[in-house]
């Protein structure tokens, strides 16, 4: 495993845990975090005993208090555009992005533990997530437009998605850091919790799904989801899931599925995402896919 310096990685029982740490620096973002936590993704991903990732921040008052632009943090961690002529150049590139675009593509569901501030680059990059957890004294801010510059990380595509385009735009526009309970009537967040419970409730809804589901089932079902809402016609989700349904209704997991049923059982189900994912699978690579 990678040795990492500024997130910590913990496995066990199928469940990873990420947690961001530069608790001194409200685990501030760095060009290094961002390298670590898709190098994370990338072990998390290639090992089929995890079923399920939470996100968290070390500390007690911050899950990420946005980039750290000090010296000592490495220095502006935006792409500075006056560097290159060529706008598509790299170095170009959104550090945030690169982040929110791995987590996109993950095969595992993603779980948030906010657990504290979580302003810039702490609030978008939890967008990616699956399911947004709060603890009773989180902030969020999308405050980008307070520094002079827009939302980054992919946000102008997530966060609409997720609370409609009114919410969204208001966020951004007033730059507001604003409360857990805001985040929860604005759809931002699933639930606020007591700081000493957040990361028993995010644990008990990762061990939820590890212990009740198919791994195959979940990744493909994260694919279908995330890909297909922005489909222009229901046509397009319903190629998928067809071919889905007529491949997995064959498989060893839903035999397994059916037979734990119907003998009263927990599942035990074989599948492995790194093997058993349906064969056209990833179909939005395919340019042929019909």
């Amino acid at each position: 495993m990678t040795e990492f310096t500024q997130i910590l990685l913990d496995k066990r029982d199928g469940i990873a845990t990420i947690t961001l740490n530069r608790p001194e620096k409200m685990n501030a973002f760095t060009r290094t975090m961002g390298a670590e936590i898709i190098a994370a993704m990338d072990d998390i991903d290639a090992d089929d005993a995890v079923r399920a990732v939470i996100f968290t921040g070390s500390g007690e008052r911050a899950f990420c208090a946005g980039a750290d632009l000090t010296p000592e943090g490495g220095g502006h961690v935006f792409s500075d555009p006056n560097e290159v002529d060529d706008l598509s150049d790299e170095r170009v590139r959104d550090g945030g992005g690169t982040v929110t675009l791995r987590l996109f593509e993950s095969t595992k569901p993603l779980i948030s533990a906010c657990n504290g501030v979580a302003v810039g680059i702490g609030a978008t990059m939890q967008l990616a997530m699956d399911i947004r957890l709060a603890a009773s004294h989180a902030r969020y801010g999308f405050v980008f437009a307070r520094r002079g510059i827009v939302p980054e990380a992919c946000s102008s595509w997530f966060l609409p998605r997720l609370v409609g385009i009114s919410q969204a735009l208001e966020w951004c526009y007033s730059g507001r850091v604003f409360d857990a309970e805001e985040a929860k009537q604005g759809g931002l967040v699933r639930s606020i919790h007591a700081p000493e419970d957040l990361m028993f409730a995010a644990q008990g809804l990762a061990r939820e799904i590890a212990d009740n589901t198919s791994a195959v089932s979940v990744a493909m079902t994260r694919a279908m989801m995330w890909r297909l809402m922005s489909a222009d016609h229901p046509m397009e989700a319903h190629k998928v899931d067809s071919r889905a349904i007529y491949r997995m209704s064959r498989g060893a997991d839903a035999k397994e599925g059916i037979a734990s049923f119907l003998e009263k059982r927990n599942p035990m189900y074989p599948g492995k995402v790194s093997e058993d994912m349906p064969d056209f699978y990833p179909w939005w690579q395919d340019r042929g896919f019909e």
